[in-house]
């Protein structure tokens, strides 16, 4: 077995776990899978991939990629996606929206607006393509520092759901890796070999998320893991 596959093979497990949790999928599932081009949406379209040969549920998959006039950060280039996507039979769904005058003149965070118009679109994406389930790369350091980001900034505890119902149940959200940490990622994607290139967007070094993820890397020492602490709480967090 290769490296990457021995890699999948661990973090499907992580998969397979939150899946039978948070009943993620089920058989006949057609599934939109959002991908930036990154190393976290990339994993996930490859592991979900994986996944649909060896699962038990009978899964469709549609790739979803939202291109806009804005800062994209690192990702590959799209002939590439394209050229993936095709040797595996997955067909591929390219959305262009405008995004740089809708952020150049709201006062709220550029990356507020530009992740709720990526959102929008796939949405819209998701219903056209008659996909039932909308399945983000968002993993295990996301959910800890979205919890540290609706405690500090909002005012209450809210973690990221791996599972959310949409539209009257029309459309569902699921987020495969909530259990997959982005340590084992970039492991992952670096045995791969994802030909990622660009720079990181400007805006993204200085928001909220990455002032948390700053301090939550500087919270952990030796003998601490505060993310993981971030799941045990959640796993016993009782609302009301």
């Amino acid at each position: 077995m290769s490296r990457p596959d021995t890699l999948a093979h661990y973090m499907l497990r992580s998969i397979n776990k939150a899946h039978r949790h948070f009943r993620l999928f089920a058989d006949g599932d057609r599934v939109l899978v959002a991908v930036s081009g990154g190393k976290d949406s990339l994993s996930m379209l490859d592991l979900l991939y994986r996944r649909r040969i060896t699962g038990p549920e009978r899964l469709e998959l549609v790739v979803g990629h939202v291109r806009t006039d804005y800062h994209c950060g690192r990702a590959v280039p799209e002939a590439w996606l394209q050229e993936w996507c095709d040797q595996r039979g997955l067909p591929l769904h390219v959305v262009d929206i405008p995004v740089a005058e809708r952020v150049s003149r709201s006062k709220q965070s550029h990356c507020f607006w530009c992740s709720r118009l990526r959102r929008r679109a796939l949405f819209e994406l998701a219903r056209e393509t008659g996909c039932g389930k909308l399945a983000f790369g968002h993993h295990a350091d996301d959910v800890a520092e979205t919890v540290v980001m609706n405690l500090f900034y909002n005012g209450r505890i809210e973690p990221m759901q791996a599972r959310s119902e949409l539209f009257g149940g029309a459309l569902v959200v699921v987020r495969p890796m909530v259990w997959v940490e982005e340590r084992d990622i970039v492991t992952f994607a670096r045995a791969v070999g994802y030909p990622i290139a660009g720079e990181p967007c400007p805006d993204g070094a200085g928001s909220r998320r990455a002032l948390v993820k700053r301090l939550l890397r500087e919270a952990d020492g030796p003998g601490t893991d505060v993310k993981r602490s971030i799941h045990g709480a959640l796993s016993r967090y009782r609302p009301g």
